[in-house]
This record gives C-alpha cells, structure tokens and sequence, in this order.
C-alpha cells in the first residue's frame, strides 16, 4: 500500500513561481516505478501533467506545461517534486501526486489517462491570479 502527501500549493501571481513536492510513504512506496502529477480544476476533467519514470531520465510533459514546469524525483526519499515557473491563472487547480507500480505502457498513456497510476495524494490547491 502506498501514501501520497503533497505540499507546496498557494496562491501565487501570474508569472509567478511554486513548487510543490510529494512524499510516498507505505509498505510498497518503493516500488513505485512511475510518479507523476495531475491537476483538475473545478468543472473540468481530470489532466495529467508531468510523469517521470523513477529510475533514467525518461519524462513527460503535457503541451499546457511544456517549457513551464519541471520534474524530479528523490528516490531515496521516494519523493517527487513539481516546479511551476510563468504560472497561469489557467493553471489554477487542484493538483494530485500520483505514482503507479509495474507499469510498462508508456507515460503517455498515463498523462491521457490519470487514473492508470493507480494512487493518488489528496492533493494541493494552486490558484494563480
């Protein structure tokens, strides 16, 4: 079983910076091989944002971030972490950590599809005016 715990989220002005970090925590949380982040905002879909393999350098990016935010993970803290630079006030949402286990189909179809990582934190509200 896995815990997600983010933090970080406020509220910031546009063009202005945040960067929110996720802790996984439980019996299973190293074996997560994939972590990531999603956002929903009010009345909209479930977006996968960023997801990164936990061991390499292979990532991913959604368009509407591309260039804006960043990435990483601390393995030995089984944490990830999401830098936002040039914020939006459409980036405001809610934003979920997310971490999926023996994954192998690509992390394109988990930033299509959120809900294949499997877990998820309670997530962190950004608004950005």
């Amino acid at each position: 079983h896995v815990q997600l715990v983010e933090s970080g989220g406020g509220s910031v002005q546009a063009g202005g910076s945040l960067r929110l970090s996720c802790v996984a925590s439980g019996s299973t949380a190293s074996n997560n091989n994939v972590m990531g982040w999603f956002r929903q905002a009010p009345g909209q879909a479930r977006e996968g944002i960023a997801a990164t393999y936990t061991t390499g350098d292979n990532l991913l990016y959604a368009d509407s971030v591309k260039g804006r935010f960043t990435i990483s993970h601390d393995n030995a803290k089984n944490a990830v972490y999401l830098q936002m630079d040039s914020l939006k006030p459409e980036d405001t949402a809610m934003y979920y950590c997310a971490a999926a286990q023996g994954y192998g189909g690509g992390l394109r179809r988990l930033l299509t599809s959120p809900a294949l990582f499997g877990y998820s934190g309670q997530g962190t509200q950004v608004t950005v005016s």
